[in-house]
């Protein structure tokens, strides 16, 4: 087990799973932990649907059915987000990094697409847990879920299980109502794909830095 400082310097965005199901004693153990997430006025608003086995290749079929055709994407959330400056700079090295462990270049559309599409399909991940947000809930309460979210994945990287949280699982929310039988006022925000890295995969091998805490944090006394 991994202390908190360790967990948190060894987590990273994996995109290649082995197979293999992570036990149901460790999935219902990091749940709880995550259930201990700090929100305003201690609502909770997080609604975790998590997939597996046969529903999740039933979910994994239909979304990447439509992202290979192509289909319009009808998000519960704005996902058109403009990035200028060091930001961009950020995005597009974060791009390069992935694209250039894959060995797709800038030019290969046919490869940067299917890519893209590997995000529907979990990256080969045994589990993914889609997190939902109740309508009429708003920003402050998608805070709250960010920070959900941030606590599940490092209850997993403490138990050596590997993640990626995903906006491109929050596309098609309405595949993802249909599916798992959800009422339309649970809305989706995204998705975080889960289970054991699988080190032979390139894009494992994709790393992006970050910038220094000075550069990001300003003491004031």
């Amino acid at each position: 087990m991994l202390s908190v400082d360790e967990a948190i310097l060894q987590r990273r965005s994996v995109r290649g799973f082995l197979p293999g199901e992570v036990p149901q004693r460790t999935l219902d153990e990091v749940f709880a932990i995550a259930q201990r997430a700090p929100s305003n006025c201690n609502v909770q608003p997080w609604i975790p649907h998590v997939v597996s086995g046969e529903a999740l290749r039933r979910l994994r079929a239909a979304l990447v059915t439509a992202g290979t055709r192509n289909e319009p994407i009808k998000p519960d959330w704005p996902a058109d987000s403009k990035f200028h400056g060091v930001y961009r700079e950020r995005q597009v090295d974060a791009a390069a990094q992935l694209y250039g462990a894959m060995g797709v270049a800038r030019s290969d559309l046919e490869g940067r697409r299917a890519a893209y599409v590997r995000n529907l399909d979990f990256f080969g991940a045994p589990h993914a847990v889609f997190v939902f947000m109740a309508h009429p809930f708003d920003t402050r309460e998608a805070t709250d879920i960010g920070i959900y979210a941030q606590t599940l994945m490092l209850a997993l990287t403490a138990r050596g299980i590997a993640s990626c949280a995903q906006g491109a699982l929050g596309l098609y929310p309405d595949i993802v109502r249909e599916v798992l039988g959800l009422p339309a006022e649970q809305r989706l925000l995204f998705g975080v794909s889960f289970g054991y890295e699988d080190t032979t995969d390139k894009a494992n091998a994709a790393r992006v830095g970050r910038a220094a805490s000075h550069e990001a944090v300003r003491f004031h006394r």
